[in-house]
């Protein structure tokens, strides 16, 4: 029984040092700490995007799977000739990769399914409050919430949406960064003007 519950206990402490480890890597993507990874994801991501915004999905995930075949293909047609011509006997060029353990083992599948089931446990609770009027306040904030998202809805479609979100979440941590000082002040000057407007 002791056992069981440490062994629950390192899987559950391993699964968020690596939820921990995700997070600190897709900071340091949208940081820009490494330019060349940072550009690669952007780059991708943007593609990805508007190709589902003039294709359909299946010729996305074709034309991306058809993509990837083409350059491990010829890589390894190259690697193959090299070790020919030169006698080597180097072996597969992805090895590293083939013998990496991509498996989902038992514990991290249960303790994503955890993860999911207590987010969607928190929504449900949520959207119950809202939709059926627990508090008028917070019910009406969501009513003027979707009374806004329908001009945005005429405006632009979900594509639309979700490519202006992609280039604002690679561009508007740089553009803090470099302006962080004046960013501030324009906030505080902005939030002081709304409360003066909200108390009188």
């Amino acid at each position: 029984m002791a056992d069981s519950t440490a062994l629950s206990t390192s899987s559950s402490s391993s699964n968020s040092s690596s939820l921990k480890g995700f997070m600190s890597s897709a900071l340091e993507l949208i940081y820009w700490r490494e330019t060349l990874k940072s550009a690669a994801g952007f780059g991708l991501s943007l593609l990805v995007l508007v190709s589902l915004a003039t294709l359909s999905v299946i010729s996305v995930v074709s034309y991306l799977t058809l993509a990837l075949l083409c350059v491990t293909i010829t890589f390894r047609v190259y690697k193959s000739v090299v070790q020919a011509v030169r006698k080597s006997d180097d072996g597969h060029p992805f090895k590293s990769l083939l013998e990496r353990d991509v498996c989902v083992t038992p514990e991290s599948s249960r303790w994503a399914a955890d993860q999911v089931r207590d987010h969607l446990n928190h929504l449900l609770v949520h959207t119950r409050r809202l939709l059926l009027v627990e508090d008028l306040v917070d019910s009406l904030k969501l009513a003027g919430g979707m009374w806004l998202m329908t001009y945005i809805g005429a405006v632009f479609n979900g594509i639309t949406v979700l490519i202006l979100a992609d280039i604002i979440c690679f561009t508007s941590p740089l553009v803090y960064q470099k302006y962080k000082t004046q960013i501030d002040r324009r906030v505080e000057l902005a939030r002081s003007k709304l409360k003066e407007t909200v108390d009188r």
